[in-house]
């Protein structure tokens, strides 16, 4: 009979077929149930049935199974061993494994050698394996002789015949369902591999390490020596502390006197490094690996971190041995930042790092909370100690603090187990953006993570991105240098019930007594400060209940006396009543110097008992023998080496909570993510830094977080399942959907705005503002509901005070009565917010909300301010300080986004809020409270003359004041010189309108105060607005300041005032933003405001036929027809009237019109056609006119026409042949200058008048003295410029008649050009720099990525940063090191040409594809780099904002990257931030100007800016006379009297008659200060202006 089943295969084993189900059933439990008498079989042939807990231990299927064989009962013995002989079978090797083991078990050792000796023979995996063995290895023993001489036997004869045989087949299909069926996943779960080994993991064999819980449910087993106790009231369960691992062969103790100079400097208090760092040491200190050393607290790992600072000093060092150690360092060119997790701990290790460095010069500085580092102090700091949160704020500033992120060479994490908590996302984002900016900007950041001893340390591994096999050291529990034995006590009783809070009291109690009966110190850790003192009293209590409260005593303590008198000094009653008993108190909540008392004390063993929270966890030396944790905390300060000998640590929890406790010590639970709980906020900041700038970015940057990680380790807690795993391994659609998640939460809340058609992130003003400061997500979504246009001081509370940044303030019953008596004395009241209102309930009418978290942040707050003092509850005091330190940071963000939206009511509230924060003054205290008056001087000033202004006390003088105070003179002069000092300012104001809808505000803003060092530092900044009629809402803003020696700030605002909507006023408001009261405000009539009517000018582009070149004259058409078949359509519709007439002529057409090509014709054409004739070409500039002379000398010379560039001696002198000269406006007014203003100029023919759109005081005065000089003769000028907005006075000016005038608007241009606006709403500065230089990058690479790009800049010193910013977006995006270069230019090629430069910076830039033009390079470097922009190997060119007139090249794209520049005074060294000209702007788009192909310019700029430039660049540049803007006429009139000629007013009205300020007073008299439309009238008056000045008094 052949089977054709299992079931079959039994039924003919016991012989029978009934094939009844139950029949079937019963016999299959009876034939498994048998003793089975084992013969000799192949251990290995079910070797893949994995599930055998479910047959009996004497069952026949189990004897296959186990492969026990022996002659007596199975049962006997086999089930003492079933599970040992389990793991066995399953090795291949079984025999050879067998034949080591026998000789181990057989030998007369210690256990502890004989187990070690086991470890080694079967691995560190099967540490549960040895120790089953060692509790039977007699038995085992004599098991495995027997099996060895089975094999033996099998061996030597090759028997087939035995008596298993006749199974062989049953088996076979037993052993294979059985194996079909155990391969099939149970939980999804797939056979996992073995566990790799790593060099550098040291696990001790007794204890049970390396039983990682994992979400398979694998068990875990309590060490050996495990002692259980049971009492009435608890469960406790004593782990004994790990046995040590041995050294291996390999270790040794590195002495100091081995190390190197550097280094030995460093560690003169030790003799040799301890274990742990001398295995790490050749790697932290001979290499730059990052490293991950996990290792128990006070194992030495801070001393791990030195030994790598001290690998960055040494790779700075200066190779010259003669240089002294520390002046061999090179301290300017590293930073090194160390991530502390508390601001404790980072005081802690400034403090030791200092110490140990000062020896090298080496500056250690503390970076958090709201600490803030000045350029100079970055400068001088090697060694910044941060925190997280403050690490995360300083990395996402672009400059400033920010600028540090790019200069550090290490990054240290310490405690970066913490990855599984809460704030373990921020661990992850600051570790993301370091790795993102060492892949960006190709340098080398070490990071060496620091952590307790962690289960899945290889997943913290490759997140921190070690190497496993060189970077990673684990040291398991064992290494404590001292020993500590862990108490884990489960109290009965159900949880938060009264049996189980009595019974939790007790068992504190009793372990406490009994810790301080054998002497010890203890320090009880609880979870709230409030706790510290009920327990410390509850202790106290159930002590003297037992009459022992005398032992806890510690009055006889030398020093006992004199800590009671420095405790007298306290406010703080808990800690004099507790201390004579022996027992302390500790927590943030308490003042520093109690603090550092209790420190004291306990450390001087004068406490017995210090009840505590976690901060003194954290940053503060002070261990104990014993540590008991009501709660979860940590073991760290239970015996820390050279103060304590051995430690003891206590976890009391709830009975249920036991088990859990006792798995997270013995199973190691692996550390999971918690970044999905930050993502939305770590996104947001992302892509306001710039470093993601769409979906793929994104999903990129999650790639290097932890989260990524875990979950490919562990799919199933982050929703994925197996097969999702199984078909994308590196989980693009999971991080994808995430991303996805993250973008539509910003994009609902605006803070992003996301492009679905190309995945396009964008921040928005509100999302930069929330990374800025810090903001949480949740809390911008309460603003957007609830922010409004107008809202009072009690308003902006409520809303503050529901900031999500407070959820951590929780209300205490004990409080309440304190607050209520708080909120009866506050100014505000407590409203609450509408996110807490129902229906139409109105907020004014909603009072008394501090029943909620947010209602006591708001008392709180407003507390604060108030100056109270007089709190009692030391929670509320330190909950209080929270409160102030957050508020600041969120009102700021307030205000900038109030700011942003343009709301002019709610900005000056939140202005004078956040001021009122900062000095702790509300805005209805005396301004003068913020001075250096003394209180009682204050005090009468608000009695006798509250009702004053500031201003108005200033104008008094000092004896008045003295006695208008109830005070003396000295007094009175004190308050007068602090009137005089409270800032103030002086506003003048001028209206100009620019076009008939565009409304130019020139403001002086005069500083009107004495200045004072000490009250006003080095500057004053203040806020200026201009609002509305209604002061609704803001028109323009800026930020600006005064320095000491500022006298006035000038500022321009330029607004839209559309047609027929001209408001009746404007406000402008000046704001100081330092300190209270001090605001001014004019009122700005618009009533009797004059516009200039619309331009009716424009000349209509014809679409006539393209006049051919042949029209020319014959020697003219021979010379430009290689040049050109014909002209275009501007040119020919003009062509007429300025080749063949004689009439004055203006042209104003768009760049790239021709203009040029027509004035160089029309000049050419007079000389050739009149002999003898003579002409001046005006240029605006001399780099034009230097190019206009180079690019008309060819053709002069073919036509034997004379061209000079003339200087000033000689552009007046008519050339003997007739001739052009070029010369510029400055030759001209000098030589002009030299003669008498009646002189007149003969046989002047014609004079060009190039770049008349750049018509400044030199270019007007020097065309209006040559018009007077040639008024008598036949001299014709002929002006070309850029498109204008309304040439007709220009064309007046210039006695052009309507006819001769043409004026084409920017749009008329033929060739194509695409215009992008791209605006800003950050300051000018170097973050706004950083901002644009992604959006920047984006620009130049969009469409073609090889054409070449101009990248205009405001001035030269920017040039190399943002070259290099550009060069890490192309870096970046390209994924090569290569930047802009071409594919095609191969590294040998580039070589060669950077031995051209004298620059070497400029070589650098030229391998990456990139160049700089300006006036500051040597001609020669200049000109190569001009041919290489001509070769196309310079890609992106960049040019600074002085230097667009010199640039004679073209590129399809063109970037104007920012519109401000800074302008520094030379004697006050004092900087301005200046507007580009219109002008400018032109020229630079003028740029991208393509004769073939299509232009692309870019324009970014300020957001309030872009109307104006937009504006008028689509409608024509406004051109006014600035002819009394400077001191060129008046210059003038002095020079023309000091020869004699003694000008009179007359006169000087007649000449003024010739100039083109002449037209325009009466065109647009507002511009010029004038309310009359009379044209004599206005000339007048400024004919008596220049009179009434001494400097026309010659």
């Amino acid at each position: 009979m052949k089977p054709e089943s299992i079931f079959d295969h039994l039924c003919y084993l016991v012989g029978d077929d009934v094939g009844s189900e139950s029949i079937q059933k019963n016999n299959l439990i009876e034939w498994t149930s048998l003793n089975f008498k084992a013969q000799s079989a192949d251990a290995g042939e079910l070797d893949s049935v994995e599930d055998h807990g479910q047959w009996q231990p004497d069952s026949a299927i189990w004897a296959y199974s186990s492969g026990v064989r022996d002659s007596g009962s199975v049962g006997d013995v086999g089930s003492l061993t079933y599970g040992i002989w389990q793991s066995l079978n399953r090795k291949p090797n079984l025999d050879s494994i067998l034949n080591a083991l026998l000789p181990v078990l057989a030998k007369n050792a210690s256990e502890d050698e004989i187990s070690a000796e086991l470890v080694d023979v079967l691995g560190f995996e099967e540490l549960d394996l040895v120790s089953q063995i060692m509790e039977t290895r007699q038995v085992v023993r004599k098991e495995v002789e027997e099996r060895l001489s089975t094999f033996q036997a099998q061996y030597q004869s090759n028997d087939t015949a035995n008596p298993e045989a006749m199974f062989s087949k049953g088996r076979q299909r037993i052993q294979e369902t059985l194996a079909a069926n155990a391969s099939r996943p149970l939980d999804l779960e797939k056979e996992r591999p073995q566990k790799e080994q790593y060099p550098h993991i040291y696990t001790s064999m007794s204890h049970s390490g390396g039983n990682m819980l994992s979400q398979y449910g694998t068990k875990y087993s309590l060490p050996v020596d495990t002692v259980r106790r049971s009492e009435k009231e608890y469960e406790e369960v004593v782990i004994p502390p790990a046995k040590a691992v041995p050294p291996r062969l390999t270790e040794r103790l590195i002495q100091i006197k081995e190390l190197d100079p550097l280094a030995r400097g460093c560690f003169l208090a030790y003799k040799a490094l301890n274990r742990i760092q001398s295995i790490v040491y050749s790697t932290a200190y001979k290499t730059n690996e990052n490293i991950l050393v996990a290792a128990p607290t006070g194992a030495g790992k801070t001393d791990v971190a030195l030994l790598t600072i001290l690998r960055v000093l040494s790779l700075h060092r200066s190779g010259d041995p003669q240089i002294p150690l520390r002046e061999s360092i090179n301290k300017s060119a590293f930073k090194i930042i160390y991530v502390a997790p508390m601001k404790a701990l980072a005081s802690e290790i400034t403090r030791k790092f200092s110490k140990r460095l000062h020896w090298l010069s080496i500056q250690v500085r503390e970076l958090t909370g709201d600490m803030q580092m000045t350029k100079a102090e970055i400068a001088q700091t090697q060694i910044i100690v941060t925190t997280p949160e403050k690490w995360d704020v300083v990395t996402r500033k672009p400059t400033g603090e920010g600028e540090i992120a790019s200069s550090i060479k290490l990054l240290i994490l310490d405690e970066v187990h913490l990855l599984n908590e809460h704030r373990g996302a921020v661990i992850e984002t600051i570790v993301a953006r370091t790795q993102r900016q060492v892949e960006s900007t190709q340098s080398m950041v070490r990071i060496v993570g620091l952590s307790a001893t962690l289960p899945n340390y290889e997943d913290v591994a490759e997140f921190l991105g070690v190497n496993l096999y060189k970077g990673l050291f684990y040291f398991d529990s064992s290494f404590r240098p001292v020993p500590l034995e862990q108490h884990f006590i489960g109290v009965r009783g159900k949880p938060n019930s009264a049996l189980s809070k009595k019974n939790l009291e007790y068992a504190t109690f009793k372990k406490v007594s009994e810790l301080v009966d054998q002497g010890h110190q203890v320090m009880v850790f609880v979870h709230a400060r409030k706790e510290t003192v009920r327990t410390a009293l509850q202790l106290k209590e159930m002590i003297i209940a037992e009459g022992e409260l005398e032992k806890f005593s510690c009055g006889d303590h030398p020093q006992w006396n004199n800590f009671r008198r420095e405790l007298a000094q306290s406010r703080n009653k808990e800690m004099k009543l507790l201390f004579d008993d022996g027992f302390g108190i500790h927590h943030a909540g308490m003042l520093r110097s109690d603090r550092n008392l209790m420190e004291k004390m306990f450390e001087a063993r004068a406490i017995k008992v210090l009840c505590c929270t976690a901060t003194l966890a954290w940053g503060v030396n002070l261990p104990a023998h014993a540590v008991i944790i009501k709660g979860t905390q940590i073991f760290g300060r239970a015996g820390r080496p050279g103060l304590e000998s051995s430690g003891e640590g206590y976890i009391c929890t709830t009975e249920e909570m036991l088990a859990h406790y006792l798995e997270a010590v013995t199973t190691q639970i692996p550390i999971e993510s918690k970044f999905q709980e930050g993502m939305v906020d770590a996104l947001n900041a992302e892509i306001s830094l710039g470093t993601v700038a769409n979906i793929n970015d994104a999903v990129q940057w999650l790639g290097y977080t932890y989260l990524y990680v875990r979950m490919r380790k562990n799919p199933f807690i982050y929703g994925i399942d197996r097969d999702t795993l199984s078909e994308d391994p590196r989980l693009g659609g999971k991080r994808t959907e995430l991303i996805g998640h993250a973008t539509r939460r910003l994009k609902e809340l605006q803070m992003v705005v996301h492009d679905a058609a190309t995945g396009a992130l964008q921040v928005t003003d509100l999302g930069r503002i929330a990374a800025k400061y810090y903001i949480r997500y949740a809390s911008i979504e309460i603003f957007n509901a609830e922010f409004r246009p107008r809202m009072s001081e009690a308003d902006v509370l409520a809303l503050l005070s529901q900031s999500k940044e407070f959820d951590q303030i929780q209300l205490r019953e004990s409080e309440m009565t304190e607050l209520e008596e708080l909120e009866k004395s506050m100014p505000c009241d407590v409203k609450v917010c509408y996110t807490q209102l129902d229906g139409d309930a109105n907020l004014n009418d909603m009072q008394g909300g501090i029943t909620t978290s947010a209602g006591k942040a708001n008392v709180l707050l407003q507390a604060f301010i108030s100056r109270v003092d007089y709190l009692n509850d030391f929670a509320l005091i330190s909950d209080m300080a929270y409160v102030a330190q957050n508020s600041g940071r969120i009102i700021r963000a307030l205000l900038e986004i109030s700011i942003s939206r343009k709301w002019a009511s709610v900005t000056a509230t939140l202005m004078g809020l956040s001021k009122s924060v900062e000095k702790r003054l509300w805005a209805f205290d005396h301004p003068l409270k913020q001075t250096q008056l003394k209180m009682e001087t204050m005090s009468n000033i608000q009695r006798w003359c509250d009702e004053l202004s500031v201003t108005e006390l200033a104008s008094l003088d000092a004896k008045t004041l003295g006695k208008m105070v109830h005070l003396n003179e000295i007094q009175g002069a004190a308050i007068l010189q602090a009137a005089k000092q409270f800032p103030t300012a002086r506003i003048e104001f001028k209206l100009q309108p620019l076009a008939s809808d565009v409304l130019k505000i020139s403001l002086q803003i005069n500083k009107a105060f004495d200045w004072n060092h000490r009250l006003h530092g080095t500057i004053e900044p203040f806020w200026i607005w201009v609002e509305d009629e209604d002061s609704l809402h803001i028109l323009q803003l800026a930020h600006l300041v005064f320095h000491q020696t500022t006298d006035a700030v000038d500022l321009d605002f330029v607004l839209p005032i559309p047609q027929g909507t001209k408001p009746s006023m404007l406000t402008v408001r000046w704001v100081s933003d330092r300190w209270l009261g001090a605001e001014e405000e004019i009122a700005i009539s618009l009533e009797d405001l004059v516009m200039p009517p619309p331009s009716q000018c424009h000349s209509p582009l014809l679409l006539l036929p393209f006049l051919p070149v042949t029209c020319l004259d014959p020697p003219l058409a021979s010379l430009y027809s290689n040049q050109f078949t014909s002209f275009n359509t501007i040119q020919t519709q003009s062509f007429w009237t300025f080749i063949h007439s004689s009439n004055s002529s203006l042209l104003c057409a768009p760049s790239g019109a021709g203009k040029s090509t027509l004035a160089a014709i029309a000049v050419n054409s007079t000389i050739a056609q009149t002999p003898g004739a003579w002409a001046i070409y005006l240029s605006s500039q001399r780099s034009s006119a230097r190019s206009v002379f180079t690019d008309m000398r060819r053709n002069c010379e073919a036509l034997g026409i004379s061209i000079e560039y003339a200087q000033a001696g000689s552009v007046l002198s008519r050339p003997k042949k007739g001739g052009i000269y070029v010369a510029t406006p400055t030759i001209l007014l000098a030589a002009l200058s030299r003669r008498s203003p009646t002189e007149e100029i003969e046989g002047l023919d014609l004079v060009v008048v190039d770049n008349i759109e750049q018509l400044d005081s030199t270019y007007e005065l020097a065309l209006s003295l040559l018009q007077l000089a040639t008024q008598t003769k036949p001299t014709r000028f002929v002006g070309f410029g850029d498109s204008l907005h309304d040439p007709s006075d220009l064309a007046s000016w210039l006695n052009v008649d309507a006819g001769s005038l043409y004026s084409f608007r920017p749009r008329d241009r033929e060739q194509s050009l695409k215009i992008s606006n791209h605006p800003f709403t950050i300051p000018h500065s170097a973050a706004l720099f950083k901002a644009m230089a992604k959006p920047v990058h984006m620009a130049i690479s969009e469409g073609n990525r090889e054409r070449p790009a101009i990248v205009f800049v405001p001035s030269r010193d920017q040039c190399r940063t943002i070259a290099l910013d550009l060069i890490t977006w192309a870096t970046l995006a390209s994924q090569t090191g290569r930047g802009y270069l071409p594919k095609t230019i191969s590294e040998e090629v580039i070589q060669g040409y950077r031995a051209h430069f004298s620059d070497r910076e400029l070589g650098d830039l030229v391998a990456k594809g990139m160049g700089f033009f300006h006036r500051g390079l040597q001609k020669q470097d200049q000109s190569t780099i001009l041919r290489l922009y001509a070769d196309g190997i310079i890609r992106v060119l960049l040019v600074p904002r002085d230097t667009c007139w010199d640039l004679p090249v073209r590129a399809p794209c063109v970037v104007v990257m920012g519109t401000q520049y800074v302008e520094v005074n030379p004697e006050t060294n004092i900087r301005r931030v200046r507007d580009y000209k219109l002008t400018d702007i032109v020229r630079m788009q003028s740029r991208a100007v393509q004769h073939s192909g299509t232009g692309h310019f870019h324009l970014f700029c300020q957001e309030e800016a872009l109307h104006t430039y937009s504006r008028f660049l689509s409608e024509g540049l406004p051109l006014e006379s600035e002819l009394m803007e400077t001191d060129h006429l008046r210059n003038w009139i002095k020079t023309v009297n000091s020869k004699g000629f003694n000008l009179s007013k007359q006169d000087v009205f007649d000449f003024l008659s010739f100039t083109f300020l002449s037209s325009r007073v009466a065109s647009n008299p507002n511009y010029y200060g004038f309310k009359s439309t009379n044209h004599d009238e206005n000339l007048s008056r400024i004919v008596d202006t220049l009179f009434d000045e001494p400097l026309a008094e010659h």
